[in-house]
């Protein structure tokens, strides 16, 4: 592809796509003329997403070395996991007394389990339509920075996110516990939305601290895409 077609912005997204999938295994060393090569494009758009990347958090540049993708590191994203739960909390109750009924409603009714043809089994997919959901509830709210604050934790958690939704049963389950906090905002019961949803959360935070190298392995090898029957 020519670099008229592909700017940095398009080679950010795809990187970071690499990085979320494990195309780039943590730890892995990339360097702007292999990615130039690679891309079809001078060295200029390559700078500029690496350093947007490093800011995000997703790699490592260091001089004259080379860039390298992040380790994964447990006990920060178990870390993360705490703070998304106090963001979550109070956007329930934003939610609860601020988000229309109606709106609600088609919230709880995209994740009715009963609609199955509405269900992706694809982890990619469903990572991002469980982030929607969170942050229809966030912006349901009306607290913008909240919205904010929300969206850069997701964005350090997404790569492990997505690796949670390799389990056909995680996703039943997903949609259940998406759909029951639903009711219960619905009838505006703060407590047990809130009850509910730190359930969800830190499910998904136990995932994480007992990752292993195994399932890493496995989605490098593009395990993560796996569609289940």
């Amino acid at each position: 592809m020519s670099e008229a077609k592909l700017s940095a912005k398009d080679v950010y997204n795809q990187l970071r796509e690499s990085i979320l999938n494990f195309e780039l295994y943590p730890g892995t060393r990339i360097t702007e003329s292999e990615l130039a090569v690679q891309y079809g494009v001078s060295r200029t758009p390559i700078r500029s997403a690496l350093q947007r990347l490093e800011t995000e958090g997703y790699l490592r540049i260091l001089p004259k070395q080379g860039c390298f993708i992040r380790n994964l590191d447990i006990a920060e994203l178990a870390h993360y996991y705490q703070v998304r739960i106090t963001l979550e909390m109070l956007s329930l109750q934003l939610a609860a007394a601020f988000m229309p009924t109606t709106d609600l409603e088609k919230l709880a009714q995209s994740w009715d389990p009963a609609r199955q043809e509405e269900r992706s089994n694809d982890s990619e997919e469903m990572e991002a339509r469980d982030e929607s959901f969170h942050m229809t509830l966030a912006e349901g709210g009306g607290n913008i920075a909240l919205r904010h604050y929300l969206e850069d934790i997701n964005g350090r958690i997404r790569a492990v996110r997505r690796l949670d939704f390799t389990d056909a049963t995680r996703i039943d389950r997903t949609y259940e516990e998406h759909h029951q906090i639903c009711q219960q905002l619905l009838q505006r019961d703060l407590a047990e939305a809130q009850r509910l949803m730190k359930a969800h959360i830190s499910y998904s935070e136990n995932f994480v601290k007992n990752l292993t190298l195994t399932q890493l392995e496995r989605a490098r090898r593009g395990g993560n895409r796996t569609r289940s029957t």
